[in-house]
């Protein structure tokens, strides 16, 4: 068995952050259980360009493989009624909403544990359930900008800088993953369940860590640095080469040692300017400029080389393209393979999440309410009169009659769904 595989979690998630925490644990062997908001034409993800045809995308691919789905419309008596029994039959209600919506449709855990008292819910919000900002949406690149990364992001003298990539989303998303694992640990261990109130903001706020700390304790006041040098080891940071970039790192005395060899400088290592962690931060500017053209003389693959040879920290900045063809990579099986109708072969990056040695198995993200029959008949127990029963009343959102527009909205409802990836 997969380490995960005994495990049912209904997703009502959308987007970036929510499916992205999701992802890993599907990967792993939980049943996910995808609930769509019909109306509004399901998850928001599968209609994301550039490479988006119908109701399918590559974007969606890449954050929901390995799920089933449901298109249920749980603000609907009928549709409640499915998601209730869903939820006797499940281990973990998870949600990616604005941080007052959760209460508001009844989908926590004093909501719920009537009908699982082990259910786990865990909510992941832009701001969390609680405090002044709960019922503000909460995207990567607004708490980027509200918990302080852009401004220590980009060149001295620059505009603040996001991050090429939505790192509060997948962190959110880790965080999310690893706060419903342990709720779900401790509710089977208890019989008891319990709400996980996790936030895009507490993820982002608690990532500042040690400049945080040193500015609570000390008054530090973080800065942008050139060319992305570590804000106190010095040398750390982006050399230019003759034909391109690398990071050289001396985050150890011994590889400050190291690199002064290789440079043909032994004496730097002990000159007084530069003989200590503290003296080569406080002659900083000093030190970066005898270095600089030393690097400038050769190109990345020489020095990667001759540095890699003396153990000393480094690697060339490649391009997205360059780093997924890297050897590496290759070597650590971390880009797969799933077959789609419409995309033929999809290859994407694999979770980094590794349990045990069994290879995981990677199946295409579902087209949006595939898994109705196995869903209702399977985990809610349902027979086809009761099915055919609920579709007529609207359950699913499409009762005889009513025409159904599944074209995307700029605001899904009534979910309320945030905590996007872009």
């Amino acid at each position: 068995m997969l380490p995960l595989q005994d495990v049912r979690i209904i997703a009502i998630e959308q987007y970036g952050a929510g499916p992205w925490g999701s992802v890993h644990l599907a990967d792993l062997g939980a049943e996910v259980i995808k609930v769509e908001e019909p109306t509004s034409g399901g998850d928001v993800g599968r209609y994301v360009p550039p490479y988006a045809e119908d109701e399918d995308s590559l974007f969606f691919e890449a954050f929901n493989r390995n799920k089933r789905s449901l298109s249920l419309d749980i603000t609907s008596a009928e549709g409640r009624t499915v998601f209730e029994d869903l939820v006797r039959n499940a281990d973990v209600v998870y949600s990616n909403l604005r941080g007052d919506v959760p209460a508001k449709i009844a989908i926590t855990y004093d909501d719920l544990k009537h009908l699982n008292p082990a259910i786990v819910c865990c909510s992941l919000t832009g701001f969390g359930m609680t405090g002044p900002r709960q019922k503000q949406p909460g995207y990567d690149y607004v708490l980027q900008g509200l918990a302080g990364w852009m401004d220590i992001t980009g060149e001295p003298g620059g505009p603040p800088t996001k991050s090429g990539l939505s790192l509060v989303d997948y962190s959110g998303g880790y965080v999310a993953a690893l706060s419903l694992l342990a709720g779900l640990h401790a509710a089977r261990r208890d019989g008891i369940g319990m709400d996980c109130d996790v936030s895009l903001y507490d993820t982002a706020i608690s990532m500042l860590n040690y400049p945080a700390a040193w500015h609570l304790n000390a008054g530090f006041e973080p800065v942008r640095t050139r060319h992305s040098a570590h804000p106190s080891l010095v040398p750390f940071q982006a050399f230019e080469a003759a034909d391109g970039w690398m990071v050289v790192g001396c985050a150890k005395e011994k590889f400050w040692h190291r690199l002064a060899a290789v440079l043909g400088r032994p004496e730097w290592a002990t000159d007084p300017r530069f003989a200590t962690f503290a003296d080569r931060q406080r002659n900083q500017d000093e030190l970066i400029a005898l270095l600089e053209p030393e690097f400038r003389t050769r190109g990345v693959e020489s020095w990667i080389a001759e540095l890699s040879d003396a153990a000393i920290p480094c690697a060339p900045i490649n391009t997205v393209g360059q780093a997924l063809d890297d050897e590496h990579t290759r070597a650590r099986n971390l880009v797969v393979e799933t077959e789609h109708p419409r995309w033929g072969t999809v290859r994407q990056v694999a979770s980094p999440v590794r349990v045990g040695t069994e290879t995981p198995q990677y199946r295409r993200a579902p087209t949006r309410n595939e898994d109705q029959a196995y869903v209702l008949k399977d985990v809610a127990g349902y027979d086809d009169e009761r099915i055919e029963r609920l579709r007529t009343t609207g359950a699913f959102g499409e009762a005889p009659g009513q025409r159904v527009d599944h074209a995307p909205q700029a605001e899904p409802t009534p979910r309320e769904i945030e905590g996007a990836a872009k």
